[in-house]
């Protein structure tokens, strides 16, 4: 027996030993306190995802965290994000900058892209000189030392897409613009 008396019996699939009036009560604030995953109402306006978290107060798009209704200023100049990219072609890595990747990757051979990393050309330079030794000379592509691929792998690490990374990024640049 609780504290206001329940004394509901307990399912027998229940996760934790509540009964299904407290399991319900558990389950709302969970979805108020830490919102609730589903699909969004409408694409993102942003990222055109599908994927939402909603919260009492209003949808957050799950990819890039922007609010769902919310319409960005096409007055306004499209946010610079500046990133430095590592692609993958055969057995090399490009590793290049720029602020708009998917234009830039139109024109580039490769196989896949293993991560971003936000910055522009001085953290490109820098990534260049780190990773020298596996420099194919006079080009930016690179062979995959171990280095190299445990650099990628950091980046890499609990990001499931790389794109999705990329439009959080815009995301925040588009609201700190206001």
């Amino acid at each position: 027996m609780d504290d206001d008396g329940c004394r509901g019996s307990v399912p027998a699939d229940a996760p934790v030993p509540l009964c299904e009036r407290h399991l319900a009560a558990a389950a709302d604030w969970g979805a108020a306190h830490d919102g609730l995953t589903d699909v969004l109402p409408s694409p993102c306006g942003l990222c055109g995802s599908r994927l939402g978290v909603r919260y009492p107060s209003g949808w957050l798009c799950a990819v890039c965290e922007w609010r769902h209704g919310d319409i960005p200023d096409a007055e306004m100049p499209p946010p610079r994000v500046d990133v430095v990219y590592y692609l993958r072609y055969a057995d090399r890595v490009k590793i290049g900058t720029s602020a708009n990747p998917r234009q830039r990757f139109g024109a580039i051979w490769h196989d896949e892209l293993l991560a971003f990393e936000r910055g522009g050309r001085a953290l490109e330079q820098r990534r260049h000189v780190q990773f020298a030794a596996d420099r194919f000379p006079g080009t930016e592509w690179f062979r995959r030392s171990e280095a190299l691929t445990a650099h990628i792998a950091v980046l890499a690490a609990g990001v499931d897409d790389p794109w999705q990374l990329h439009a959080r990024w815009l995301s925040e640049a588009l609201a700190a613009q206001g």
